[in-house]
């Protein structure tokens, strides 16, 4: 090859690491809680917020409603797969609509279990026998289809309700511990969203936090999701991930420490 082709064979390759890195994006998939208009009534999801932290743009693809089963079901994981770029970042957040339903499936619940491979047999409304996955068989599945895209995927915990236990906001539950599973599984950045929020809650206080939920203990006004949001930017800067090279000087000055 001469000296000129080769030249010009990387003035090609470094064109096209410039593009990808000029155009990345910030994708996220969630529920109401990071969702446009959150849990309506005047709520907002956090992921709203995220923008003004970052110097890239982001997509919020988060539907209220919605679990780590139904975004997978309906094919909502699939549209964002289909959508992402090399070197976009997608944050996944579920676990709010993943519990268990009871007698009659809901189309949302995951079977029981910390793990990729567990199944569970439960009924429909019209009595069908339906064969349902782990909350880790959904998110891992769009992990790998994200990966296998050159896409940078990020786990997140959901974030806590405004549920307290003396004095502090009350433990996580199981999908939390399931999230963080599915970070070291995947070998990829996990952020305890719950633990970041918490914390910051922890420290305005139950009086002030409870400002926060006005139709419930789950979706927040605007002005509590930024607290979260700003709790999942300080979760960020404390990882590893390269997304934290793209907060701006707001981001790097939003309140709390490592934990």
């Amino acid at each position: 090859m001469g000296v000129l082709n080769m030249l010009a064979l990387q003035i090609l390759s470094i064109s096209s690491l410039i593009l990808t890195v000029a155009s990345q994006t910030v994708r996220l998939a969630g529920d109401s809680t990071m969702a446009v208009g959150g849990g309506g009534s005047g709520t907002q999801g956090w992921g709203v917020f995220l923008s003004q932290f970052l110097t890239i743009p982001v997509v919020n693809d988060a539907i209220g409603g919605e679990s780590a089963r139904s975004f997978s079901d309906q094919g909502l994981f699939t549209s964002l797969v289909n959508s992402a770029q090399k070197g976009d970042y997608v944050i996944i957040e579920f676990g709010h609509n993943d519990g268990s339903a009871g007698a009659v499936d809901n189309g949302k619940q995951d079977a029981v279990g910390d793990g990729f491979n567990i199944t569970s047999i439960v009924t429909a409304a019209n009595g069908t026998q339906i064969l349902i996955h782990s909350f880790a068989f959904y998110i891992e599945n769009a992990v790998a289809a994200l990966l296998q895209k050159g896409a940078i995927p990020i786990i997140s915990s959901q974030t806590p309700d405004n549920i307290w236990a003396n004095g502090a906001i009350a433990a996580p539950n199981r999908f939390v511990t399931y999230a963080q599973s599915i970070g070291t599984r995947r070998n990829i950045t996990y952020v305890d969203h719950y633990a970041y929020t918490a914390s910051a809650f922890d420290a305005l206080g139950q009086t002030q936090t409870t400002t926060f939920y006005p139709i419930d203990h789950l979706h927040t006004s605007a002005a509590g999701a930024l607290v979260v949001a700003e709790a999942f930017v300080r979760g960020l800067l404390c990882s590893n991930n390269s997304l934290k090279t793209k907060i701006n000087s707001a981001g790097q000055s939003v309140p709390g420490g490592c934990l």
